[in-house]
């Protein structure tokens, strides 16, 4: 085999975990936070917010394993971080 042929099932390889991992938070539904969840976090895998640089309150997404490590996301509110001076 040559290096070229390696190379791209390495790569073949890489794109398809990452693929996989995509669809499965893909087809996770979102829970909503409220007061008083109960949250049962093992890992976080990632977080998010809006992309705009608000002061205020923005929407963000929590994407985590429980102590199953099934996926979850969480949907939730949170103070920004555009605010000038931290306040």
């Amino acid at each position: 085999m040559n290096t070229k042929t390696v190379y791209a099932a390495c790569l073949f390889a890489a794109l398809n975990i990452c693929t996989l991992s995509a669809r499965a938070e893909a087809a996770v539904t979102a829970q909503t936070y409220h007061y008083g969840t109960h949250l049962d976090i093992k890992r976080v895998v990632s977080m998010s917010q809006d992309p705009s640089p608000a002061c205020g309150v923005v929407n963000a997404r929590m994407t985590y394993l429980d102590s199953h490590d099934k996926p979850q996301v969480l949907d939730y509110l949170k103070f920004g971080d555009g605010c000038i001076g931290d306040n």
